[in-house]
């Protein structure tokens, strides 16, 4: 068994000693005043967090893909920023996967002791097919869970790029891995409860991660989500404005505009942009990996030469 009682996430922290005897008012400032260690977390792991962006936006330019591991509340946020991702960013599905010890009856219903076995983790990255192309990000807030560990290390064996996101300094927790994150929050008001500092920051982590990443792919123009995928009214409404604001159009322009491109952001634009036809434009998205910008700027120099 693994000893954690030194682990800095599961120490006692001295300003919460009374926190049964606070009044609901001061427990809430108890919560906002222990919270404003988050941003200096995240800023403290800046670099890591860029390089991580960076690979993992290689990978999956060159087909790769995301995987998310974890155990309990580390497992289940990174299965949450993966389910995100299709609807923002119309990727899809199996680009970005969250790999939860117990699958998915382990979203509703605990299941901790799964946590303890490495080879569950291991058996997950063979299960997965996981290769040199991807990337895999072990999440656990103190850094010790073995089912992280294993999926870690049987990645790495496949070639693929290691990320290790965890809630402890390094010297509590060493790992082999190819970029080291570290969410140093302090301990949590509720000792041992890591889905609370240790949570929040990972959570805020990943949504860098994976928005930076998304960017860096070219789904983000400007600061649209011209990738978003048009499933329900929310979304509709969501892209007839993007259209409106970049392209300016009237809401029945920006609707006719979205039937043509068959419900695609990046398209309409592209096409009201540059007079293309659907087909020209899905080409031309096709030849600059679906980058607008760099779609927009070829045919506007092909233009001025002709």
């Amino acid at each position: 068994m693994i000893q954690r009682g030194h682990l800095l996430t599961e120490q006692v922290n001295t300003n919460s000693q009374s926190l049964d005897q606070l009044t609901p008012l001061e427990l809430v400032d108890l919560f906002n005043q222990e919270d404003q260690h988050l941003l200096t977390a995240i800023a403290a792991a800046r670099q890591p967090l860029a390089k991580a962006i960076e690979k993992t936006a290689a990978a999956l330019r060159q087909g790769g893909r995301l995987f998310y591991v974890g155990a309990g509340t580390s497992g289940r946020l990174g299965v949450l920023d993966a389910a995100e991702c299709p609807p923002t960013f119309c990727t899809p599905p199996e680009m970005v996967q969250g790999i939860l010890a117990g699958g998915e009856a382990a979203l509703v219903r605990s299941s901790e002791a799964l946590e303890d076995q490495a080879e569950g983790g291991a058996a997950a990255i063979a299960a997965h097919q996981i290769n040199r192309q991807d990337v895999v990000v072990g999440i656990t807030a103190g850094g010790t869970t073995p089912f992280v560990q294993g999926a870690l290390q049987a990645a790495k064996q496949q070639g693929a790029t290691t990320i290790f996101m965890a809630c402890v300094p390094l010297e509590q927790w060493t790992i082999e891995v190819d970029i080291d994150i570290r969410l140093v929050v302090g301990p949590e008001i509720l000792a041992g409860s890591t889905r609370l500092k240790a949570g929040t920051v990972t959570k805020l982590a990943l949504n860098i991660l994976s928005t930076g990443t998304m960017v860096q792919l070219g789904k983000v123009y400007g600061n649209r989500m011209v990738d978003v995928s048009v499933t329900n009214s929310k979304l509709e409404d969501r892209a007839l404005r993007i259209l409106g604001d970049l392209g300016d159009l009237t809401r029945p322009q920006a609707a006719q505009l979205l039937q043509n491109s068959n419900r695609n952001v990046k398209l309409a634009l592209l096409m009201h942009w540059t007079g293309l036809s659907a087909a020209e434009g899905e080409a031309l998205l096709a030849a600059h990996q679906g980058n607008l910008r760099q779609a927009v700027k070829s045919h506007s120099q092909t233009e001025n030469l002709d």
